[in-house]
């Protein structure tokens, strides 16, 4: 492919295809650097190799006169017609860390008389085509082979086997906005949903139904026809697929234009079969779209993957336990469940099976539908199959008497997971307000903003009752406390993520005297000011309890203490600088560590937190790490 060479001490070179001589691309001496040199020899390789080109159609650094002006500009690549004379495709490449630059494009094309252009930085390329005299459009992905034409690329049929799992979705969605959302006059997040959820199910079609596993998400030359597939074959289907997730009447808000230019950026994801890292990927473009606005305000935000898995890691969830999270946000900690019964339990297993166990033992709720559809969204693309994710209000019991509660009710109930009272009265309330439950283990980062005013809702807790007077309000992440004990079996577990405050202020003692009548204080982990940047610079700390039980038909056993030794740990490096921004390992030459994938790794203390618990766990005869 490349040959990248030492020439002389400290000079490195590359043989160009076209000019058949050795390019400086880096001086050692001279601290010449020049990257754009290396993407432009990629490109012209791909395009000899794989789009066919002869190299007698391809000129490198062609003069471009603009105008007047006396000194021409060189154009990087061009492909001419089959006469070699008529510009064709005209590429302009740039190193990774330069941006865009669409009119500088636009004019090399105007200048040539060409109908097509790609910019191209290594990492981010866009194409434009256009057919004189209409104005130029983004809506391809790929540009024609030597023996295609550009209406060829429209009428290409593509298979699920030919889609891409390694994509970037923020840079899509950014993509996005800025050519067609921001001016469309639509909710973003829901449009972008409406695709990705079109986008899901056509790859569902296609994988599991379609003959050749055709996929039909895809730009065509009409956009009417974009339309017509898009929102008609292939959202309205989804709607039936997954009924819980959209109103079904919705539709695709965007015009067939709009669509046209949004279309081509998402047809060649593969978001089915997208491995952890892509996932992450996918999730960090979720965190964007669910703005400070919608979210922040609330107090809510989504939980740092590696605080997630250092819960995970420490309470080691079983493949036969029942997890919730009553706030489950992106779904974050019921997806890092899932990989760890798989890794840890389910390695030998079928694919059928780990898929039946996501299915069948993962439960979340959360009050607002957004991050309700992302949690969706993210266990479909996970673990591909069945989801217990439900819009709901965990905090409140009255939420629960309703009739769209009705489908979560059916699933805990058919799980066996609502506690059963043997005094009738008792039992029929905790039917209708699903107050009390029976799951195994439980992992939340509830909201902190904002206080409780509600009677109604306060009078359902003891926390709201102080000298039999009902207070007039209440933190809510407290009453969430009191919620998540309520709702694990007796000598069930969890972890929640608390303002620090809860665990040192002198006037929540009575908070802490409550949670050591009701359960054993396994771990308190401090988590760094930085942890939560830069969404919030509030000091938290991860609480893990056990609660109480010694009848071990009731559950796991876990007899009541008065004195017993606690894993007390401080985090150090949260891997976030003061801004918030992600922070990675480097060596001692300040360049990054990369794992074993050649992905940059989080410089951050919290794994060897959990390695020591784990080894406390054991000596303590903790009975799920037994």
């Amino acid at each position: 492919m490349l040959d990248i060479f030492e020439k002389e001490k400290g000079r490195f070179y590359i043989r160009c295809f076209k000019r058949n001589q050795d390019i400086l691309v880096y001086d050692q001496n001279k601290n010449i650097r020049k990257p754009e040199e290396i993407i432009r020899q990629l490109w012209i390789y791909k395009l000899i190799k794989e789009y066919k080109y002869p190299l007698e159609r391809i000129e490198v650094e062609k003069s471009v006169h603009f105008g007047r002006e006396v000194h021409a500009k060189k154009a990087d690549i061009v492909i001419y017609k089959e006469d070699k004379i008529t510009p064709y495709i005209i590429f302009e490449v740039k190193e990774p860390k330069v941006k865009k630059a669409e009119e500088q494009l636009k004019s090399y094309l105007s200048a040539e008389g060409a109908e097509a252009g790609v910019w191209s930085n290594g990492k981010e390329r866009f194409i434009l085509y256009r057919q004189y005299p209409k104005e130029y459009i983004t809506t391809l992905s790929d540009i024609p082979r030597a023996d295609q034409t550009w209406d060829d690329l429209f009428e290409e049929k593509k298979t699920y086997n030919e889609l891409n799992p390694d994509f970037d979705l923020l840079y899509i969605v950014k993509r996005l906005e800025e050519l067609v959302l921001a001016q469309a006059g639509v909710n973003v997040f829901q449009e972008v949903f409406k695709l990705i959820y079109a986008k899901l199910y056509d790859e569902d079609q296609a994988k599991n139904v379609r003959p050749g596993k055709e996929v039909l998400f895809r730009v065509y030359k009409d956009p009417k026809k974009t339309y017509q597939i898009i929102n008609y074959e292939l959202f309205q289907r989804a709607i039936g697929k997954w009924p819980d997730v959209f109103n079904p009447l919705e539709k695709i808000e965007l015009t067939p234009d709009q669509l046209q230019v949004c279309v081509p950026l998402l047809e060649n994801a593969k978001f089915f079969e997208s491995g952890r890292e892509e996932l992450d990927i996918i999730d960090s473009a979720f965190e964007y779209l669910v703005t400070e606005v919608s979210k922040g305000k609330k107090g809510q935000y989504f939980t740092p993957r590696n605080v997630i898995k250092i819960c995970v890691k420490m309470l080691n969830p079983k493949p036969n336990e029942y997890i919730i999270d009553p706030a489950c946000g992106s779904g974050g900690f019921l997806i890092h469940t899932m990989y760890w019964v798989w890794d840890n339990y389910l390695k030998e297993t079928t694919i059928e099976a780990k898929r039946e166990y996501a299915g069948r033992y993962l439960f979340g709720i959360d009050f607002d539908d957004n991050m309700r559809k992302t949690s969706q969204a993210l266990m479909l693309i996970a673990g591909d199959g069945k989801h217990h994710i439900f819009k709901r209000n965990s905090l409140d019991a009255r939420d629960w008497t309703r009739e769209e509660a009705k489908e979560a009710q059916v699933e805990i109930e058919k799980a066996g997971l609502l506690v059963k009272f043997e005094n009738p009265i008792e039992d029929e309330e905790n039917r209708k307000t699903f107050r009390y439950l029976n799951f195994d283990v439980l992992m939340t980062n509830p909201p902190f903003a904002g206080e409780i005013t509600d009677s109604g809702l306060l009078r359902q807790y003891e926390f709201a009752k102080k000298n039999g007077k009902l207070r007039r309000k209440m933190e809510r992440h407290l009453l969430f406390l009191e919620r998540c004990l309520d709702a694990i079996k007796l000598g069930g577990r969890m972890a929640i993520v608390l303002p620090q405050g809860v665990l040192n202020n002198t006037n929540l003692e009575w908070v802490r005297q409550w949670l050591l009548d009701k359960a054993r204080i396994l771990a308190v982990v401090g988590l760094h000011v930085n942890t939560f940047k830069p969404h919030t610079g509030t000091k938290t700390s991860v609480l893990f309890l056990q609660k109480w039980n010694d009848d071990p038909k009731l559950g796991p056993l876990c007899p009541y203490q008065e004195d017993y030794p606690i894993f007390m740990a401080v985090s150090k490096k949260p891997g976030k600088d003061n801004s918030g921004e992600y922070v990675y390992k480097k060596d001692e030459k300040g360049n990054y560590i990369l794992d074993e994938k050649g992905r940059k790794i989080l410089d951050h203390d919290l794994d060897e937190i959990a390695k020591a618990f784990i080894k406390f766990a054991k000596e303590q005869g903790f009975s799920f790490w037994k």
